[in-house]
């Protein structure tokens, strides 16, 4: 009520006991006349522009909410990306345990999953044997982007954080610069081998 009153705002609240109750809150808002006309029409272009900067890509996605997970694979796949989907933090290590050595590129880590959360799984796949456990970018997806989560995560062995609600271009361009990155070792890596 007191930030409501601040605003310049309302608030109004109807109850009948045993049905239920209803808040109604009114605030006053400036209209954004310099705002674009068509918001989503910016989104599409960031999807258009990024086609196939992925291309090759092998992405594995932690994320236990299905809304978050069709949008951050539709936004990969579009950009050329291949997807493997994992409901919770154990899946994720057991899909980067059976994974074939390189065979990864990237992990999106949610951080709160249920069966395991997105730090231990993180700290499971550091600890692991296999070949890639050091080396496999691995980054945070949280709701939470305060500060003391992204050093929480860092720590646990990730290399990023990505804010939710995911925004298309910082996804795409996150991604890519981790892509890029390991795609170039792994080709300097297999120059070296080579010789």
């Amino acid at each position: 009520k007191k930030l409501g009153d601040r605003q310049g705002g309302t608030i109004e609240v109807e109850s009948t006991q045993g049905v239920g109750t209803t808040f109604t809150v009114r605030l006053r808002f400036r209209i954004d006349t310099d705002a674009e006309e068509h918001p989503q029409a910016h989104a599409i272009q960031i999807l258009q522009d990024s086609d196939h900067v992925l291309h090759g890509a092998k992405i594995l996605i932690a994320e236990d909410n299905d809304l978050n997970m069709e949008i951050a694979q539709f936004i990969l796949e579009r950009s050329g990306a291949t997807v493997l989907r994992a409901e919770n933090g154990k899946e994720a290590v057991e899909r980067f345990m059976a994974s074939a050595p390189g065979e990864l590129d990237l992990i999106l880590m949610d951080l709160m999953m249920p069966v395991m959360d997105g730090l231990l799984a993180t700290q499971v796949i550091r600890a692991s044997g296999h070949p890639d456990a050091k080396t496999i970018p691995i980054i945070a997806m949280t709701a939470n982007a305060y500060a003391d989560d992204v050093e929480r995560s860092l720590k646990a062995g990730m290399n990023g954080h990505l804010a939710k609600p995911l925004n298309a271009g910082k996804l795409v361009d996150t991604v890519a610069e981790y892509y890029k990155k390991r795609k170039a070792e792994k080709e300097n890596h297999d120059g070296q081998g080579m010789l």
